[in-house]
């Protein structure tokens, strides 16, 4: 069965990011009935800290040495969270902006997933090489300020250069950002902004 990996990045069920979210998966379910959907929220799935035996596998590969019993199972634990992204056919990811970057949150899960010999491994002639294979995926970003008309109240998008090249680094290039912004300020700005967004989210699912 194909699959669609959502990764849900808020921690409030009613974000604009996660609205934006049931907007897409509502009209994606009507296109794909047949998809199974697997939804990871990492405000609720567990992640390992990334530190002690995690942290010990990382170096272990890298050098070339092999794993002992307590790095070989906390290195189980990050493949099978990697795994789930390495499944999808097809990925969305719905996050707020927090402080001009992404949630703490979704850059531990980054951090924990990118690992070698499980998303990238290294090539003295070639440099870092992805093992992720490209799929289509769609980054919902909402942010309280218009990253779209330019109207950004002096703010600055860091997250979706840092979301762009994260995911191109494990091999995921095929990727379209839907901003949702303002979220915040005046009602009429930000109800036309979850209007526009919401209807290029319905048009995208439908054929994505």
């Amino acid at each position: 069965m194909p699959k669609l990996f959502h990764l849900s990045c808020s921690p409030r069920a009613d974000s604009e990011s996660s609205a934006g979210a049931r907007v897409f998966l509502d009209r994606f379910r009507q296109a794909r009935p047949d998809w199974d959907i697997d939804v990871m929220n990492l405000w609720k799935d567990y992640l390992p800290e990334f530190e002690g035996y995690v942290l010990e596998a990382k170096y272990a590969r890298l050098g070339g040495r092999a794993f002992t019993d307590s790095q070989r199972d906390a290195f189980a634990v990050t493949e099978r969270i990697a795994v789930r992204l390495a499944l999808a056919d097809r990925v969305l990811i719905s996050t707020p902006m927090w402080n001009f970057g992404v949630p703490y949150k979704l850059k531990h899960w980054i951090d924990v997933i990118t690992q070698p010999g499980l998303t990238f491994r290294f090539d003295p002639a070639q440099g870092y090489q992805p093992l992720l294979k490209d799929r289509p995926t769609i980054v919902i970003l909402a942010s309280g300020s218009d990253f779209v008309t330019g109207m950004n109240r002096g703010r600055i998008d860091m997250a979706t250069p840092y979301l762009r090249e994260a995911l191109r680094f494990i091999g995921i290039s095929n990727v379209r950002f839907v901003p949702i912004g303002p979220t915040a300020g005046p009602a009429e700005p930000a109800r036309a902004a979850q209007q526009n967004a919401h209807r290029r989210l319905a048009e995208i699912a439908a054929g994505f």
